[in-house]
């Protein structure tokens, strides 16, 4: 391999600290992982996305909405990856728990008390069923009494469903927006 298309030491510390972290990263928390600058950050970001894009690596650095980087499958790969990592979703998990899921990605972030506004029902043991299989995650507490958990979905619910980011849900009908609506006007009533 000729030295020209090694990679920096900054690049291989952050491809690292990103594999490492398993997670999302915003560039501040990269630069306070590596002691890089947020400069130097940027610069080993773009260096790892040139890399991986002109060797065809089955990954690509993905910079989320939200500013935060991560490694993702590169999107050529997604129909081949959905029949082991995809639609199997939709076997294992009960029509319940499909629609707290439907609702969470939907109104997120949403509390287990909205969830049971919307569904009518108690969903306790159904959110406990998400978060164990890491289709949702705590993004938060709301700023009300008790301060509850606010959930919303995972990487790991996008990728299983093949979506890039959750703008890429398909759009409610105008019966669903009634329901979702319905919802809000019930946690007005409620104080929330």
């Amino acid at each position: 391999m000729a030295r020209n298309t090694l990679m920096s030491t900054g690049a291989r510390l952050v491809e690292t600290v990103l594999f490492i972290e398993n997670e999302s990263l915003p560039l501040e928390r990269i630069a306070s992982l590596t002691g890089l600058s947020e400069r130097e950050v940027e610069k080993a970001l773009d260096e790892i996305a040139d890399v991986y894009e002109e060797r065809g690596h089955g990954l690509r650095l993905k910079e989320n909405s939200d500013g935060s980087w991560e490694f993702a499958p590169c999107t050529d790969l997604y129909d081949m990856l959905r029949s082991t990592y995809g639609r199997k979703v939709d076997r294992r998990l009960t029509r319940a728990a499909m629609e707290t899921l439907s609702i969470v990605a939907y109104s997120q972030p949403i509390t287990r008390k909205e969830i049971d506004n919307i569904r009518g029902v108690a969903s306790d043991s159904i959110v406990r069923l998400l978060r164990e299989r890491e289709y949702i995650k705590v993004v938060g507490r709301k700023d009300v009494q008790g301060h509850p958990c606010l959930y919303g979905t995972s990487r790991k619910f996008l990728f299983e469903f093949g979506l890039k980011s959750i703008s890429d849900l398909p759009k409610l009908s105008s019966i669903d927006k009634l329901r979702f609506d319905k919802s809000e006007e019930d946690r007005e009533e409620d104080g929330e």
